[in-house]
């Protein structure tokens, strides 16, 4: 892509609408080979920046998702230890030692992508759920694109995935990862970009009540709420008053439908309390 307004059209095409920030750090990670950092509260999109990417670039979308005690065995590779076992008791004289070979390998997510080089889009999703230690280990495996399988030797790519780490924050990175990534804060739209994502995403949802819908949800992220709605309760939220033939959101509307909205006991209580302030009745 030879452009931020290219990257911004193509992404345009496979239905992300991308700001000019995110645009321009996409651009610079393309053209730098750089890994791109996305941090962001849950429900912005950063995932779908990745899924996007591989769609427009025509590549295969590799998936880590990262999660508390995640190691190598579920991140770089495994040994699949019943087919070691049944070789190992056979009768055709396998050794224990003939065993820890590529042909007992298991891949995993970053292997795979190692291996695929530059026809993959490698995801690291909620890198901040992974502890300490994996964080350094995934350094190390950036900086180089290179690992060291004892039994097996050295594997290294002969070209470089696209590489998209996500974070909501739930713990800093260190700074040496931060470093070695260009780094992107992803926002909740304004009310603006929310209405033309949700005219893009779901184009059967009329005008009028897609301006409302956004209107209405950016006054609801402003309660303070302990889970604010992502983009994606935006859009389930206007299909579902879609559904129902509302063509014009009401407080009554908006309280029967908050389960499309909002997914938390004591969000929607407090989103109940103050349906004046996100739906303002017409003088």
């Amino acid at each position: 892509m030879a452009s931020v307004a290219e990257v911004s059209k193509r992404l345009e095409q496979v239905r992300y609408l991308a700001d000019e920030g995110l645009a321009t750090a996409v651009y610079l990670a393309l053209g730098l080979g750089r890994p791109l950092l996305l941090e962001g509260a849950n429900g912005v999109g950063k995932t779908e920046v990745a899924r996007a990417l591989s769609e427009v670039l025509d590549r295969e979308l590799i998936r880590l998702q990262c999660y508390e005690g995640i190691d190598t065995s579920q991140a770089l590779y495994d040994w699949h230890y019943g087919r070691q076992l049944l070789a190992v008791r056979g009768a055709d004289g396998t050794r224990a030692e003939d065993v820890f070979t590529r042909d007992y390998l298991l891949t995993r997510p970053l292997l795979d992508a190692l291996e695929t080089g530059d026809r993959a889009v490698l995801l690291i999703d909620e890198l901040d759920r992974a502890d300490d230690e994996f964080e350094a280990f995934l350094l190390e495996l950036l900086s180089d694109f290179t690992v060291t399988i004892p039994e097996v030797g050295r594997i290294e790519a002969t070209s470089r995935p696209l590489v998209v780490l996500t974070s909501n924050r739930t713990r800093d990175l260190h700074n040496a990862l931060r470093r070695r990534c260009l780094y992107y804060w992803v926002d909740h739209p304004d009310i603006d970009r929310e209405y033309r994502i949700l005219r893009l995403r779901a184009p059967e949802i009329p005008e009028p009540l897609a301006r409302e819908v956004a209107t209405a949800v950016r006054r609801v992220r402003g309660l303070g709420l302990g889970h604010s709605p992502g983009v994606g309760e935006s859009i389930d939220w206007a299909g579902a008053l879609h559904m129902l033939g509302v063509s014009t959101l009401s407080p009554e509307t908006a309280v029967a439908t908050l389960s499309a909205l909002v997914k938390d006991v004591d969000d929607q209580q407090s989103v109940r309390e103050r349906i004046a302030d996100v739906v303002p009745t017409a003088p």
